[in-house]
């Protein structure tokens, strides 16, 4: 029966070998992120087109002017980890959780300082050379003139992350599945578990147990869910570290 009991939620984890997170949008609403879709998500304001791989490729300077004006203006600057992030990385610390798989691009789980990190639809923080291959921190490369080229090559550059058209990397789908496949618990936070592939990460173990942090009910929920936190992650998050004695 799916229970809203943060005792039992305490306990589980007490009780877990091997922890995994999986965390989408909703954690870093918190954050000031805001999430792509919905009334208010960022596809309400801006067309998604300037993501989609095709349309980038043939016209660079727009697509990379609304990307730098969403992912590194705004987010790059004002984003911080909430309790969320920090609790996933306490966890971590004492040695409960063994990995987060991430569907976000924001690089708040690293910044709150958990280690093991699968950003499975790629980050915000690089940038790629379409042409050489070539990577670079963001803090290396000049967004004053668009789009920026390769300091190596001359060639146009792209964030590394997951754009419409684009597969998974590779790396990042063998990671999410053996640190799934080798979970007993598994905590869901701020996705609703519609968008593919990364919705059928939680399915490809049925025998761990899933605690699930929502503010509503996802596409996980009445299938995997054991114990459904209805609540913002940060709060959820909070009470579950005052029950497990973790300071954040």
């Amino acid at each position: 029966m799916l229970r809203d009991d943060y005792q039992a939620a305490m306990k589980a984890i007490k009780s877990a070998k091997s922890i995994v997170a999986f965390t989408g949008a909703g954690i870093s609403v918190e954050s000031g992120i805001p999430t792509f879709r919905g009334p208010n998500g960022l596809w309400s304001r801006y067309e998604p087109k300037i993501l989609d791989l095709g349309y980038f490729l043939s016209n660079p300077k727009e697509s990379w002017s609304v990307i730098k004006e969403i992912f590194y203006d705004y987010m790059g600057v004002n984003a911080k980890p909430n309790d969320s992030h920090k609790f996933l990385a306490k966890l971590e610390e004492v040695g409960k959780l063994k990995g987060v798989i991430t569907q976000n691009i924001d690089n708040l789980h690293q910044e709150a300082g958990s280690k093991n990190v699968v950003e499975f639809h790629g980050t915000a923080k690089r940038v790629v050379c379409i042409d050489c291959k070539r990577y670079y921190d963001i803090s290396q490369i000049s967004l004053d003139n668009l789009p920026p080229l390769c300091p190596k090559c001359n060639g146009l550059l792209k964030p590394d992350f997951v754009f419409f058209g684009e597969a998974i990397p590779p790396e990042a789908y063998a990671k999410s599945h053996t640190l799934i496949s080798n979970s007993d618990l598994l905590i869901i936070i701020g996705t609703t578990g519609e968008v593919a592939p990364a919705s059928y990460l939680p399915y490809e173990n049925k025998n761990a147990f899933v605690i699930e942090i929502n503010i509503k009910k996802s596409a996980f929920t009445p299938q995997l869910t054991d114990i459904f936190l209805q609540e913002r992650a940060s709060i959820a998050s909070k009470k579950l570290a005052n029950l497990l004695n973790l300071e954040l």
